[in-house]
């Protein structure tokens, strides 16, 4: 004992340092570990071994089909959403685009399918028969709502269309989590410094006794793995809150509920399901053809409806104006929606929904927002812990007794 005295008198320092260091081997691995699950986005190094790419961005195929999993099956009920649109709002947000889109679609149609027909027409008739076309133009709205949402899934893929969206964008994915659980990154990088100062102590304590080379390493190994697997812990579990005397214990992720539902709520309402994904989507999915063939054939009854025009014209050339009406009306259709595009995203109120449908999951349905992105590659953040700590051990090894 008097060897171990004289030794702490000799280099108290030293000693004094050790919680220290330990403290913050606990906190380089924690931000070691959190930098590792986003960056980089592409992989660096040799492939397929000799480096790294992000856990979340390497498993991003994976992590997106898990989000959309929990999106269209707990969270959004996409008919719902479109049921809270007012057909006579919609139709009086485009009236004016909708109007100046008929006209050019329809004088645009006539002059390249039947020619001769439009440049005889007096102006009087050419107006009149636009003014006809026009005044479909509102009740063509309401009931190509109405047919979109009673063929909701003929028209639109949304689990097709979340998981390409993510997919595609690497930083949209990374940014969902990562935004949605930055406390908890942070929670992870604090108790990195709380419980590696513990184990400091201990390690200090068996440093003074035994004087053995092989102690820091083992204990910055020891450190390193076990902050990082109790910190990832410590995120989740308990998930219902547990009271010990005057204290209650519960996961973090789970007591930040109500805010991450609304975090959550606002980036999928701004980032994934805005009025122009869903429209795109619509266009451009793999369902587009049957919105196609929806918007054909109201364009064929709206024509059919001006008598004059199809005693006119012959059942071949009729067929081809209708085709080509139909393929402009869907050509014009982005830009007409982007009059209405306020009026939707306010009234469809995606990011509400999903906040109040968040509110009513299981702890453990809510822990699976963002249990997915540890869990992937998990024991390599862990073990990255635990090969850090040991070389800073053999580090202080080298200081100690050099």
């Amino acid at each position: 004992m008097d060897a171990v005295l004289h030794d702490l008198a000799l280099h108290w320092p030293v000693y004094a340092a050790m919680p220290f260091v330990a403290a913050l081997i606990g906190y380089v691995t924690k931000r070691v570990a959190i930098e590792m699950m986003f960056r980089p986005l592409d992989f660096v190094g040799i492939p397929p071994l000799l480096g790294w790419q992000g856990v979340v961005p390497k498993h991003g195929g994976r992590m997106a089909a898990v989000a959309t999993e929990l999106l269209t099956e707990n969270l959004l009920d996409l008919r719902e959403v479109l049921d809270r649109i007012d057909p006579v709002i919609i139709t009086t947000e485009l009236e004016q685009p909708l109007l100046r889109a008929v006209d050019h679609i329809a004088r645009e149609v006539l002059a390249e399918h039947h020619p001769r027909l439009w440049e005889v027409m007096p102006t009087l008739a050419q107006e009149m028969l636009i003014k006809q076309v026009q005044a479909s133009a509102p009740r063509l709205v309401r009931e190509f709502l109405d047919d979109v949402r009673e063929n909701l899934d003929e028209v639109l893929d949304v689990q097709h269309m979340t998981v390409q969206r993510l997919t595609r964008d690497r930083a949209l994915l990374v940014r969902l989590i990562r935004e949605t659980s930055r406390p908890e990154m942070a929670f992870i990088a604090r108790m990195g410094i709380y419980f590696g100062f513990g184990l400091g102590v201990v390690q200090t304590v068996v440093w003074a006794l035994t004087r053995e080379p092989w102690v820091l390493p083992a204990f910055g190994g020891v450190i390193g793995l076990f902050t990082d697997w109790l910190a990832i812990k410590l995120i989740f579990v308990p998930r219902e809150p547990v009271r010990v005397g005057r204290v209650i214990f519960q996961g973090k992720f789970q007591r930040r509920r109500a805010e991450v539902a609304r975090q959550y709520g606002e980036l999928i309402a701004t980032e994934v399901l805005t009025v122009q994904n869903l429209l795109d989507a619509v266009l451009r999915g793999p369902r587009a053809d049957r919105l196609a063939a929806l918007v054909e054939q109201m364009v064929s009854s709206a024509v059919d409806t001006q008598m004059p025009l199809s005693w006119t014209v012959g059942g071949t050339r009729l067929r081809e104006m209708k085709h080509a009406a139909a393929r402009k009306a869907l050509e014009q259709l982005p830009d007409t929606a982007r009059y209405a595009e306020g009026y939707l995203t306010e009234a469809m109120d995606v990011a509400k929904v999903i906040e109040q449908r968040m509110l009513a999951l299981t702890p453990l349905e809510f822990e699976g927002l963002l249990r997915p992105a540890f869990r992937q590659d998990e024991w390599k953040l862990i073990a990255v812990g635990g090969v850090i700590g040991f070389l800073v051990g053999e580090l202080q090894v080298l200081l100690m007794l050099g």
